[in-house]
């Protein structure tokens, strides 16, 4: 070792500083049951304040088995990874990778009691994580980092976000968000429409109200649906729109609940809209059934157009769409947690390419409008 290299707290170095044995301090980690709550306590609390921040997961995972799971942390619910068409795709990605090199999922979805998911991080049962589109605070990213488990991240946070959190380097997989969203805007403003609404899913994480001010936008704390946002705005201000007068829904999630639900309230505005712009298939899917619930015909008199081009459904809809490689997302954060794991380097940023998918949800705003 290079004298000047500093050597790496262990478990045995909190044992002394407390004056237990190196298995006490093990279970206080491991088995907390086993002790009592102000051992415990008195256990981390030294350890935080000698910087010692647990057990190594990788040589811990490398005790227990030569191939553990690979964590997939993300914020939805657990049915969410089986009904979202593209979280799907990016699971399937992602599983058939890992099991090619022998290795299984373990999911960590937001449904789970955020204790449940927070232990099963601290306490290391997976040789590393795969993050999924959490928002830039999400508190279990910040455990995942401060443990050094080895971590890939899927679309959001940004490599900004995670440098600011001193996981600079972290590989992170993901599309153009901003620029994909520009495109599909101008595509909508390119037929003629001038009245506009979006349907968005969530800025940020817990309750919100239906309708997103600017500001409310500008400081959303997940960054696709920043940057989505911001790449309509940006189209729209080179037509000269003004995006105040522009009525921006907001979800909870993905789904074609909240698609009826925000489409309602962007339709229900005087001068009603010519064009819904969907941030994902799903609630464009949503917002078709709003339209016609208003007794309008899509696209004669309302073009909805969406995001993600989903298997199936954006074929089955006729959806106009932006199409992103969610499976190869999948594929290539699994690759770069296995090569972490293997102590291979890892590809740092891979930005994939979208593209327009244009079908017969869109056209032209009616001589009318």
């Amino acid at each position: 070792m290079h004298p000047e290299t500093p050597r790496r707290l262990r478990l045995q170095d909190v044992a002394e500083r407390v004056g237990v044995s190196a298995k006490t301090v093990s279970n206080a980690y491991r088995q907390p049951g086993q002790l009592r709550p102000e051992l415990r306590r008195r256990i981390l609390e030294t350890a935080a304040a000698m910087g010692y921040r647990g057990p190594d997961p990788i040589a811990a995972g490398l005790r227990r088995r030569p191939t553990g799971p690979i964590g997939v942390l993300y914020a939805n619910p657990l049915a969410y990874a089986f009904d979202d068409p593209n979280t799907n795709q990016l699971l399937g990605g992602l599983s058939t990778t890992a099991q090619a090199a022998g290795r299984g999922l373990l999911l960590l979805p937001g449904s789970s009691a955020a204790k449940d998911r927070s232990t099963a991080i601290e306490e290391a049962v997976v040789d590393g994580v795969v993050a999924s589109s959490l928002a830039d605070d999400d508190p279990l990213l910040l455990t995942t980092i401060e443990r050094h488990l080895p971590l890939v991240v899927v679309d959001q946070p940004r490599p900004a976000r995670l440098a600011a959190l001193v996981a600079g380097g972290t590989p992170w997989v993901g599309i153009d968000d901003h620029g994909a969203a520009q495109e599909i805007a101008e595509h909508v403003l390119g037929l003629g429409h001038r009245r506009i609404g979006v349907v968005s899913f969530a800025l940020r994480a817990g309750p919100t109200p239906v309708l997103a001010e600017p500001r409310d936008q500008d400081t959303a704390t997940l960054a696709v649906t920043r940057d989505r946002l911001a790449g309509y705005r940006a189209a729209a201000a080179r037509h000269g729109i003004d995006w105040t007068a522009v009525p921006v829904s907001q979800g909870t999630d993905s789904t074609p609940d909240e698609g009826y639900r925000g489409a309602m309230a962007v339709l229900d505005r005087r001068p009603r809209p010519t064009a819904l712009i969907c941030l994902s298939d799903r609630l464009a899917e949503g917002a078709i059934a709003a339209v016609r619930q208003h007794g309008l015909r899509v696209p004669e008199e309302v073009t909805v157009v969406g995001f993600d081009d989903a298997p199936q459904l954006a074929d089955r809809l006729g959806l106009t769409t932006v199409h992103q490689p969610s499976r190869r997302k999948g594929q290539l954060a699994a690759a770069a947690l296995l090569d972490l794991l293997r102590g291979h380097p890892a590809a740092g940023q891979v930005t994939l390419p979208t593209h327009l998918v244009t079908r017969t949800s869109s056209a032209p705003p009616p001589a009318a409008a």
